[in-house]
């Protein structure tokens, strides 16, 4: 595993690193730097060649078919600008979409790049946007605020979930039409759904529980919980993310609540947790330091994660 000190950058060592994408071949790799108002592009070699500067980023989407990033802003600000950050991603220019809600969070792109999704934490409200034509789509959502954290798409982008963090629902939402996107089913899944992911074949989601300590397994055709997993170094799970063959899960822990007893020193160390989605069992886990955050896959082949104090 290798570490990347941000004050030998020259950053301050408060600058809340979040959330971290990188691009398919692994040629290049971004990260949100909450505190420092900034994006961050590193190349393979850990080495920042380009930056983009917007208030408080937070969770991030690549363009999977284009050169575009989608960046919105972090949970822990209160009242940031209304609007979703998209940063061409070959030379760091960025441009302002307006969400018209406030809070924008969760945020996805549909596979094939044409869309980007992103979700109010202060509204139950949702957006899609073109991102060829910079249209959007708005949809208000009915029932209690979601309090929506994160979303994931299915292979064929017909399906988006999206956790929310003050009912403990699992929202189901059909995107089969991009423009007007709609609640089909809800899920109780427990305390505070965090940042889903959703196997190649698209049949499976697994969604950290952050205040159960556990990971859902989500039967995606059935709108059901198959399995959950509990164990050592579970431990307010936040992000995951998948191999790309779906073989391994990597899930960051951010330990907060000292549920897990480091080796170290640190009673607070969180930890990065591999699982093998065959076995359902936890055949490793990695201590990182203090609140791993966002995580984020090279090619779906290395994971990279982020710690934030």
């Amino acid at each position: 595993m290798d570490t990347i000190d941000l004050q030998e950058l020259g950053f301050s060592a408060n600058a809340k690193p979040h959330h971290a994408v990188a691009e398919p071949d692994g040629s290049f790799w971004y990260l949100s730097l909450i505190a420092e108002n900034t994006v961050l592009k590193f190349n393979s070699e850990n080495e920042i060649v380009g930056q983009a500067d917007m208030d408080v980023p937070g969770m991030m989407a690549i363009q999977p078919e284009g050169e575009l990033l989608f960046v919105g802003r972090s949970m822990s600000a209160v009242n940031p600008p209304k609007s979703l950050g998209v940063i061409n991603r070959a030379d760091m220019s960025l441009e302002m979409i307006d969400t018209f809600f406030p809070r924008p969070h969760a945020l996805t792109t549909s596979p094939d790049g044409k869309r980007a999704y992103v979700a109010s934490l202060a509204t139950n409200q949702l957006l899609s946007l073109d991102a060829d034509t910079r249209d959007i789509s708005l949809t208000r959502l009915g029932g209690d605020n979601q309090t929506l954290v994160q979303f994931a798409s299915t292979p064929d982008g017909s399906t988006l979930i999206g956790g929310g963090q003050v009912t403990g629902q699992l929202l189901f939402f059909d995107a089969s039409d991009p423009a007007n996107i709609t609640v089909t089913d809800t899920l109780d899944v427990g305390n505070m759904p965090w940042h889903p992911v959703i196997s190649p074949d698209g049949k499976t989601a697994y969604v950290p529980i952050k205040g159960d300590n556990a990971v859902a397994v989500i039967d995606i055709e059935e709108r059901a919980e198959i399995a959950r997993i509990t164990g050592n170094g579970l431990a307010q799970p936040h992000g995951s993310a998948l191999s790309a063959d779906g073989t391994y899960l990597f899930v960051t822990n951010n330990n907060q609540n000292e549920s897990y007893a480091p080796e170290g020193d640190d009673k607070q160390s969180g930890t990065v947790v591999v699982i093998d989605t065959e076995t359902r069992e936890i055949v490793k886990v990695v201590e990182t330091g203090r609140n791993p955050t966002g995580i984020g896959t090279f090619g779906g082949q290395n994971a990279t994660q982020t710690l934030a104090p």
